[in-house]
């Protein structure tokens, strides 16, 4: 689905960021060397951009799953949201960052079974979580734990669907130009292992 609404405010430039918003956009360009379109679009409201950012850290940094499934449950959200910036973002990150095979990442974009049993475990849930709003059924729970996954991990899977809830729906509305980092694996091209 193509988003209709696009915000008439533009962008936050380097010129024009002052308060939070350049507080955030100076820490980005600091620690990813270069600041990505999404948080410009994002800082319009600088209350977003940095309830995203620190649930974006949580997730990363509270070892519940290993990067490779964190990376599996943000394809799983951001494809179930339909947003394009983030699948082509996510699908970087697991190529390069997180590890996560080329074959599991091009599943995850294609919206298919990954042949790992665990991480098709984590895929399920976590779309079951998208597709219930976050009432899952027992016996998909029961299913989830069976693969070696706890309630911490159930609660881990909301914080990241809210995370991605901010940021999809964020690029829907400021229609994001995905940074040149990310062109290569944008979701009308082949995901290329780097």
């Amino acid at each position: 689905m193509t988003a209709e609404y696009k915000l008439e405010a533009t962008p936050v430039t380097d010129d024009h960021a002052d308060g939070l918003a350049k507080e955030l956009l100076d820490g980005a360009r600091e620690k990813l060397g270069f600041v990505p379109n999404m948080y410009r679009a994002m800082a319009i409201n600088p209350g977003v951009l940095s309830t995203y950012l620190h649930g974006y850290e949580h997730f990363r940094t509270q070892d519940n799953f290993t990067p490779p499934e964190q990376e599996v449950v943000f394809l799983t959200v951001s494809l179930a949201n339909g947003c394009d910036y983030c699948m082509a973002a996510h699908s970087m990150l697991a190529l390069n960052v997180s590890k996560l095979s080329e074959e599991h990442t091009q599943a995850l974009r294609d919206g298919k079974s990954l042949s790992d049993p665990k991480l098709e475990a984590l895929r399920r849930f976590t779309h079951h979580m998208w597709q219930t709003r976050g009432l899952p059924t027992k016996a998909e729970v029961e299913a989830f734990k069976a693969a070696g996954y706890g309630d911490q991990h159930v609660l881990e899977i909301i914080l990241a669907l809210a995370v991605k809830t901010l940021s999809n729906y964020a690029n829907h509305v400021n229609h994001t130009e995905v940074d040149d980092a990310f062109a290569p694996y944008a979701v009308d091209k082949t995901v290329k292992a780097a």
